[in-house]
């Protein structure tokens, strides 16, 4: 099992040896499919994000069981300090549990049509914001 945590351009890996030893690793993004590829099949547990619903398939394709959670879920079983090797451990802590609340990778067209509603939510926001303004504006000049 791994447990894996994203950054922006470096991912923290981590596993227990077979003496139940932990291996921390980090990666940067242009080394973590080579890595991947040479680890025995395994079971990888990623939090939820953007990023994971575009390396699961990747893994997927190279043999790999891949589990995404949800990060309030993961969020308990953090210990000590927040940093990125903690937060990878917690991964792998939590896609160990029976009752983990995994969620379903997105095809890349789910994914697309996810940023399409986000960019139109977005802009129903500026438009709102820019007519109060305006409004505000006229308002001060008496209208």
């Amino acid at each position: 099992m791994v447990g894996l945590e994203f950054a922006k351009s470096i991912f923290h890996f981590y596993s227990l040896s077979a003496e139940g030893k932990p291996i921390k690793k980090k990666l940067k993004r242009s080394e973590l499919l080579a890595y991947i590829a040479n680890m025995p099949v395994s079971l990888i547990g990623m939090e939820a994000c953007g990023g994971a619903h575009h390396w699961a398939p990747e893994f997927k394709k190279l043999g790999h069981e891949v589990v995404l959670l949800n990060a309030r879920f993961v969020k308990t079983f953090v210990v000590g300090n927040k940093n990125d090797f903690n937060d990878a451990e917690a991964v792998f802590t939590a896609v160990t549990r029976p009752n983990k609340r995994t969620v379903e990778i997105k095809s890349l067209e789910q994914q697309e049509v996810q940023m399409l509603h986000r960019l139109r939510q977005d802009l129903v926001y500026q438009r709102t914001a820019l007519n109060n303004r305006i409004r505000g504006f006229l308002s001060e000049l008496g209208g």
